[in-house]
């Protein structure tokens, strides 16, 4: 597959809005992020039917193919950033314009069920794409972390070298190692809802990323299983668990997961990385990861490296 990288956001850049998932109940979120992005010197332009949507959901779906292929049509448009997660975005997948897309790459961000969206772009173009905030729910007001790294990601060429960890997210190894393949990930129930179809990419030498929320471990359980024995995981060179956002009334909980991802990382090669507590998931403190790009990560008791080994934008 030939890897698209797309252009390095520049100040004066117009930044396409699109709903390819879920509405948002609070429109003022939307004001606030777009004058978030025209404070930090970006043009917005927002797709004709942002936030827009019916009952039908057949309606639902044109408006969202028309946003999306509208944007990636634009030639003024050198970003494309998703308005929230929910539902919806694995309908559009044997509808869109992948020859659009792959005829004009350009920066794409969104995570959640934007996962969907974001998996398929990748397998039917080569486009890296970013897992990362989107407006109605961390653009809005980010945290600090969320900015700094979100924007060197998406201006910096060699930003994505070194990842860094929230300070307050331990990470933890389960299974000592150093791997290099492309990342392929995002949300799990989503992820694990494209087995079959055509628009998951290969898991073949590559570290996957998961994280998921509301989810009880047997849930997820489930979903590891399914990736499992579909000959998945073990075709992949490394294992990275993002937060996936525990219930605090359950006492137990942690407990289970912990459990868990110990039971998956034992079934993994003697070498091969596996590691909880990614500052990846439905959390304020969020990193940007650029799914489809190269990247390499060891992980021991005593050290967390992880970050691309090629630009994930072009200057």
């Amino acid at each position: 597959m030939k890897i698209l990288i797309p252009k390095a956001l520049r100040q004066g850049d117009v930044i396409g809005l699109i709903s390819p998932s879920s509405t948002c109940a609070e429109p003022e979120k939307i004001d606030q992020a777009i004058t978030y992005l025209e404070r930090n010197g970006f043009r917005v332009r927002l797709s004709r039917y942002l936030n827009q949507s019916e009952h039908d959901p057949a309606h639902t779906d044109r408006y969202k193919l028309h946003d999306i292929h509208q944007m990636f049509a634009d030639p003024e448009v050198r970003a494309v950033f998703c308005l929230r997660g929910g539902a919806g975005a694995t309908r559009l997948l044997d509808r869109i314009d992948y020859r659009l897309i792959a005829s004009n790459p350009k920066i794409l961000v969104g995570y959640s069920d934007v996962t969907a969206l974001s998996l398929a772009v990748f397998a039917k173009t080569g486009l890296v794409n970013f897992s990362g905030p989107m407006i109605a729910t961390e653009l809005y007001a980010p945290s600090p972390y969320t900015e700094e790294h979100f924007w060197g990601m998406l201006t910096d060429p060699d930003y994505g070298r070194a990842l860094r960890n929230f300070d307050k997210h331990d990470v933890r190894c389960l299974k000592p190692g150093n791997a290099t393949g492309r990342l392929i990930g995002g949300n799990l129930s989503v992820l694990s809802s494209m087995i079959g179809t055509p628009f998951l990419p290969s898991f073949n030498e590559t570290l996957l990323f998961a994280e998921d929320v509301n989810e009880p471990a047997y849930r997820i359980d489930r979903m590891l299983s399914h990736l499992s024995n579909a000959g998945l995981i073990r075709q992949c060179r490394g294992l990275i668990f993002g937060q996936f956002c525990k219930n605090p009334a359950d006492e137990n909980c942690d407990y289970r997961f912990d459990k868990m991802f110990a039971y998956y990382a034992d079934r993994m090669p003697e070498g091969t990385p596996v590691m909880t507590g990614l500052s990846y998931g439905h959390i304020r403190e969020l990193m940007t990861i650029p799914v489809g790009a190269k990247c390499t990560l060891e992980v021991t008791d005593e050290k967390f490296a992880f970050g691309a080994v090629e630009p994930v934008v072009e200057a």
